[in-house]
């Protein structure tokens, strides 16, 4: 039975979330993204080597949790030049709205921020969403990450 948007809630990212939002991010990218890229890709690309250090990246930015109940289920970023770095939902969580939710959390963010628009580099994956959510393809990239090649693409989104 589809879950609509409206039983999940946003909460903004705190020092203690940082092992939830690893776990969704190396879940999301073993479990949905490697349809789209190859296992050599996935194993150079789900890999946090520090947890300080992302830590530290999750706390420098708004950085917003989607919950389900006490379930961290999804999160999303947003830089102050617009970028939304990083967004991603937990497998279980898939076309439930979770990443609707958080994207119009970001956008909101970023009309208050009074951002003209907000770009992403989006993932073989996630760029059907961003389309129909009105970002446009700038250009598509090859990204290197830890000797491995990656296709996405430059996509924005004008706001306000």
């Amino acid at each position: 039975m589809p879950v609509s948007q409206d039983s999940f809630s946003v909460k903004r990212y705190e020092a203690s979330d940082a092992q939830a939002t690893i776990d969704i991010f190396l879940r999301a990218i073993r479990e949905i993204a490697s349809k789209d890229y190859g296992p050599e890709q996935i194993a150079a690309w789900a890999k946090v080597e520090d947890v300080g250090v992302w830590a530290q990246y999750r706390a420098s930015r708004p950085t917003w949790l989607a919950m389900d109940g006490s379930t961290p289920i999804g999160f999303a970023d947003l830089k102050s030049d617009g970028c939304l770095d990083m967004m991603f939902v937990s497998p279980d969580y898939q076309a439930k709205g979770v990443a609707s939710l958080l994207l119009s959390t970001v956008e909101a963010a970023a009309q208050k921020q009074g951002l003209r628009r907000i770009f992403t580099e989006a993932s073989l994956t996630a760029r059907p969403f961003f389309e129909r959510k009105g970002f446009v393809v700038l250009t598509g990239q090859r990204i290197e990450k830890r000797g491995q090649i990656l296709s996405n693409f430059l996509m924005e989104k004008a706001i306000g």
